[in-house]
């Protein structure tokens, strides 16, 4: 299976950065044709349309738009899935029955979670999908290498998985601002605990990436009995104050994602 002909329909900024994700990698402008209306500045060398093409085949097909469009979309899209087209979703919520319902000629539907990092090529990516073999699974996941580590998973982890893949970013970036914002509440200057926060989380990250050992082992090893860092675990730690923050963090936006499948199905 190859994906020489890619059709984007939709490239906000999650399809964008996945396109920006791909060329990086080096696939050529010339695979992808962007349908999208309102799509700036696209990279050179890839097909830009205001309306679906007519008459016109492709490997793979994304759809990058809002859940609730579906339904508009779907019977303009449906002639261009034929047994070879691979339909790929970015749709929250949209389980792979109801894409496979709209899809009923494509050759596999699957459903695709990354995050904003595939621009990077640091992103997970998860996956899950209907109607493909062994070697299928293969080329869909050698076609999202590129955008960071691809990983398949059953439909019913989907939820969960969006809520710590997909959305785990934004918490993220939500403790880097409360950690600058307690060091300039205590006298540091504004730009100066933006950068040392964020340069901070990212040499953290990156050497736990590296590390092969478990996250808490890393923070143990840094905290010595006594010592500065320890005092502030301590706060973390006391009365399991981060992990049940981190556990109705991670709840609610699996439940939310549960709610929108939900939805979907009507």
């Amino acid at each position: 299976m190859a994906f020489d002909r890619i059709l984007l329909v939709g490239c906000g900024n999650m399809a964008g950065a996945m396109l920006r994700g791909w060329l990086a990698g080096g696939m050529a402008p010339a695979t992808f044709t962007v349908v999208d209306p309102h799509a700036r500045d696209l990279p050179a060398g890839v097909r830009h349309l205001s309306a679906l093409p007519d008459g016109e085949t492709f490997d793979a097909i994304q759809l990058g738009i809002k859940p609730q469009g579906l339904d508009a979309l779907a019977p303009d899209l449906a002639p261009l899935v034929h047994g070879d087209t691979v339909v790929l979703s970015l749709l929250a919520g949209v389980e792979l029955a109801s894409l496979r319902r709209r899809f009923a000629a494509a050759r596999a539907v699957v459903r695709v979670m990354p995050n904003l990092a595939v621009a990077l090529g640091k992103s997970p990516v998860a996956l899950a999908a209907d109607g493909l073999d062994g070697a299928g699974q293969a080329a869909v996941q050698a076609l999202m290498q590129p955008l960071g580590s691809p990983e398949w998973f059953g439909e019913d982890e989907f939820d969960l998985v969006t809520a710590l893949a997909g959305s785990g970013p934004a918490f993220v970036y939500r403790y880097i601002d409360a950690l600058a914002a307690a060091a300039r509440t205590l006298g540091m200057a504004d730009d100066k605990a933006a950068r040392i926060a964020v340069a901070m989380v990212e040499g953290a990250a990156a050497l736990a990436a590296q590390a092969g050992e478990d996250p808490g082992v890393l923070a143990d090893r840094v905290a010595s009995p006594g010592g500065t860092t320890r005092a502030g675990m301590n706060v973390l730690d006391a009365d399991g104050a981060l992990n049940t923050l981190a556990l109705a963090t991670i709840r609610a936006a699996r439940d939310r994602s549960a709610e929108m499948a939900a939805e979907a199905r009507g």
